[in-house]
């Protein structure tokens, strides 16, 4: 069975080209021939030789081992547990699957406002929210803060929720993402609940790249994660805790953390070495929905004057201006409130 996902631009980026991505399910090669990337495992595919991350994470500290939760574990229980995560995957491998999605970005050159796939979500539990039967048409609704300025990277502590995604919805979730000046290259990093991707309710670990505004795929195509890794994108993560999530340029590839370690990284090659230092920086929540009025929760599903709402805090740039993140929300059913130059509250429960 094969997927034809094709992104409508919104006005603000009518005047550019609207990309196809044509993604067969037969194998992962066929996914990075159509899309012009290296997939992972690609036979035959000639590859550079490993790079070594920076010898602290972001926030200045070793690295050490994550505490994982058994394999397979659901999110209560990593949460139960006192992990950091467990793999989704019940063998416990450490090679991601890709999987393809739809994925929102915004920029200063406008905002990724609408686009039409022909994925259908899956349905929720019996006891999920109903909302509205999904149309073919994805409408994404964002509460970002925003911030001007050549860096290396960013990181940032980051609430991890399990929000209620209502049937017909795509995603909701929350990132942090390093952007060149005009918004055609990115990197990101964030958890997502996602029924497409993850195949369940509960937060997952998420990677994701842009080149030249086309989309890739979620937690591989051409993510390399790192080999003394404990965990991959796409295993699960606890929830009700903040965590830290960084990305860093150095040694020719983006580094991806995750709370104590380096998970690994895409390689500069993937921009043919174009893209090496950011010039736009953002932290935000992302609901992909059905609906211009989606039921889908952002963050936690509080609204943002309530102080136990979910917040992007100790916003912090890496060989970069001082923090100082401008925030707004592209979404009326959404909210987004400063707290700090570091530190604001996002999300709420949407329109129903």
């Amino acid at each position: 069975m094969g997927i034809v996902w094709t992104l409508n631009a919104s006005a603000e980026e009518a005047s550019e080209s609207v990309p196809t991505v044509i993604a067969p399910a037969e194998t992962v090669a066929a996914e990075a021939d159509n899309l012009g990337l290296p997939a992972l495992g690609t036979a035959g595919a000639e590859k550079a030789p490993a790079p070594a991350p920076p010898t602290l994470l972001p926030w200045g500290e070793r690295p050490t081992k994550l505490k994982r939760a058994w394999a397979g574990a659901s999110s209560a229980a990593v949460t139960a547990a006192g992990a950091d995560a467990a793999s989704a995957d019940p063998s416990g491998s450490l090679v991601p699957v890709p999987e393809y999605a739809p994925k929102g970005h915004n920029s200063r050159a406008g905002i990724l406002s609408q686009t039409h796939t022909s994925i259908v979500p899956p349905a929720p539990p019996p006891a999920g929210p109903v909302g509205r039967a999904a149309t073919g048409d994805v409408f994404f609704h964002y509460a970002v803060g925003t911030q001007v300025g050549e860096t290396d990277g960013t990181w940032a502590n980051v609430s991890i929720a399990r929000p209620a995604l209502a049937q017909g919805d795509f995603h909701t979730l929350a990132e942090i993402a390093v952007q060149s000046a005009d918004g055609r290259q990115i990197v990101e990093v964030g958890w997502t609940v996602d029924r497409q991707v993850n195949g369940d309710n509960d937060p997952h670990l998420f990677v994701y790249y842009w080149k030249n505004r086309e989309p890739s795929c979620y937690n591989a195509c051409g993510f390399e994660v790192y080999s003394a890794a404990s965990i991959k994108p796409g295993d699960t993560l606890p929830t009700g805790v903040q965590k830290r999530f960084g990305i860093q340029h150095s040694s020719g590839a983006w580094w991806i953390a995750y709370d104590s370690e380096w998970i690994g990284y895409f390689p500069d090659r993937l921009w043919d070495g174009a893209y090496t230092r950011g010039g736009l920086t953002q932290w935000f929540g992302e609901v992909a929905a059905s609906t211009d009025r989606p039921c889908t929760d952002m963050g936690n599903g509080i609204v943002v004057s309530d102080g136990s709402a979910a917040r992007i805090g100790t916003i912090s740039m890496t060989n970069g201006p001082e923090p100082k993140a401008t925030v707004r929300a592209t979404s009326a059913h959404y909210g987004v409130l400063s707290l700090s130059d570091r530190t604001f509250r996002f999300g709420g429960p949407g329109a129903c």
